[in-house]
């Protein structure tokens, strides 16, 4: 899995000049209270957080790595098992015609099994190749909605314009001021400790 798929976009804020003009010390009472009365410029409030900090902290996302990884090595052995018992049936095969111990009849029906075989394993791995896909694709799904989830509530109180993913390279510079990182993940674990399905999972595996 690629971890930063959900991330890798590159995000490019506009942030709005506003010039500021003095009022001169001996304009009258009314024209400040009609200064006063004009809305000020408002600061537009950046933040940005590390993937690489929430992929390896952030607890869905290394129980979900260890399964997906789990389950990936599961469907490597299962394919090279069948691979190899399949290549020792053939080498056994054309061992066998090159002594002529089948007859015609023999050799083209154990070649057809061969052929069958191969084609079911061809079938096989595209079978587990698209189930591990759609599994992959099902948790980037839920990583991305249980971070859009906690940034939603998050930012209630925060107000920040915009919320940044800085993976790699992609911002070229990032006052560390900026930096939520360690605020979201620890956000993002409490809320995940204390979901309902985690509980209910953990209960579970406890019986």
């Amino acid at each position: 899995m690629n971890k930063k798929n959900f991330f890798g976009t590159l995000a490019v804020a506009a942030v709005a000049v506003f010039a500021a003009t003095s009022c001169d010390k001996s304009q009258s009472q009314v024209d400040d209270k009609s200064e006063s009365g004009k809305v000020a410029p408002t600061e537009t409030k950046i933040a940005f957080v590390e993937v690489d900090s929430i992929m390896t902290q952030y607890k869905f996302c290394k129980e979900y790595s260890l399964i997906l990884q789990k389950k990936g090595q599961n469907i490597q052995n299962t394919l090279g098992q069948k691979q190899q018992q399949l290549e020792t049936a053939a080498a056994n095969f054309q061992q066998k015609l090159q002594q002529n111990a089948y007859t015609r009849e023999q050799a083209e029906r154990i070649g057809a099994q061969l052929q069958k075989q191969n084609t079911d394993l061809q079938a096989l791995n595209q079978r587990l190749s698209n189930e591990f896909q759609t599994e992959t694709e099902k948790y980037n799904n839920a990583l991305r909605d249980s971070i859009q989830h906690f940034l939603a509530v998050y930012n209630k109180d925060k107000k920040y314009s915009l919320i940044l993913s800085k993976a790699g390279d992609n911002i070229l510079y990032a006052d560390k001021a900026h930096d939520i990182t360690n605020e979201v993940i620890a956000g993002l674990n409490k809320a995940y400790k204390s979901s309902p399905a985690k509980e209910k999972d953990a209960d579970a595996k406890e019986k």
